[in-house]
């Protein structure tokens, strides 16, 4: 397990973002930094950003290099399963992928009734709606309880700044959004993904509780098919809850444990913010212990070491790039 004394050295140098002149325009999401290159492939950098009600709230340190690497592990177990873009990673923060074009949909995957978010099945249960994104939800159930099987749950992508909006396929396709086919295709690949998950991470002690994934079509010249991009199961993108101290919790009322990004939003919804109005700034104690809980889940579900590289992460990054596009 990585020691406190790694975790506060990486504060002294985190990867807010970087610049790469030499590749172009850069497109700056939430987390990647992204650019187009020649061969219709695009370089993913994943900074050390942490983002929570759709906004950008500060850094965590290695973050990016735990989400960069257990994105690459995902995505190499999960090829024969479903399709992703993933040429190879350079660098512990940066992947190399064939240039796809998204999907306008972010597909939620739930399989417990659970969350803090405005568009959170939980948030929404408790307000007494009985349908979420068109499904029926049983009356009875109790924060944290397990749905009765798990359910695809698009939201809207949002402008940079906005907020998602859950919403059901149906309306999706309606909306112009993505085309029904694809609609039904992103479903099939999503909850084949998540069941690879669900299995793994059981085999690990582990419950895999949610999870969002991103689609995009490959170009022509890769066969023109819908592939799983960006990220997969992650602490930024999905809920872990460890299993063998879930249904102990659960029956006292307990949050369950968990080593993904809500335990910033729990602090975050604890000083009052909830996504509006000004940023509170995420004490060092709060981003180290957070950080340490991104390693965790790394090292719990690949059953490997992780190994920080502290160093300075733009000449690094640089380097490995000018190795792998001459």
């Amino acid at each position: 397990m990585i020691d406190d004394a790694t975790l506060r050295a990486a504060l002294r140098t985190p990867l807010e973002g970087i610049e790469l002149p030499r590749f172009g325009p850069c497109y700056r999401g939430k987390v990647r930094d992204n650019w187009s290159i020649p061969g219709e492939r695009r370089i993913l950098v994943t900074t050390d950003r942490i983002s929570a009600f759709d906004r950008v709230l500060g850094t965590l340190p290695l973050k990016g290099q735990v989400l960069s690497q257990l994105s690459t592990f995902w995505f190499e177990r999960t090829r024969g399963i479903v399709p992703n873009h993933l040429i190879s990673a350079p660098d512990p923060n940066v992947v190399i992928a064939h240039e796809c074009a998204p999907l306008a949909v972010e597909v939620v995957v739930r399989s417990y009734l659970t969350g803090v978010t405005s568009t959170s099945v939980w948030t929404a249960y408790a307000r007494g709606d009985r349908t979420f994104c068109g499904h029926a939800l049983p009356d009875g159930l109790r924060k944290n309880d397990p749905l009765p099987h798990a359910i695809v749950t698009p939201s809207t992508k949002a402008a940079k700044g906005g907020h998602d909006v859950s919403i059901s396929a149906d309306e999706l396709v309606a909306s112009g959004a993505v085309s029904g086919a694809d609609m039904a295709r992103v479903s099939e690949l999503a909850l084949a993904l998540f069941a690879a998950g669900q299995a793994h991470c059981a085999e690990r002690g582990l419950i895999l509780v949610d999870t969002k994934y991103e689609f995009g079509r490959l170009p022509a010249s890769q066969g023109g098919g819908i592939v799983v991009i960006d990220e997969v199961h992650t602490p930024d993108s999905s809920r872990f809850w460890f299993a063998e101290s879930y249904a102990e919790r659960h029956a006292r009322g307990e949050e369950p444990e968990s080593f993904d990004k809500e335990y910033v939003r729990r602090w975050l919804a604890a000083v009052g913010f909830t996504g509006d109005g000004p940023i509170p700034p995420l004490p060092d104690d709060v981003r180290v212990e957070a950080a340490r809980r991104y390693v965790e889940a790394y090292e719990r579900i690949t059953g490997t070491p992780f190994v920080a590289d502290l160093r300075d992460p733009g000449p690094r990054i640089e380097a490995a790039l000018a190795a792998a596009i001459p």
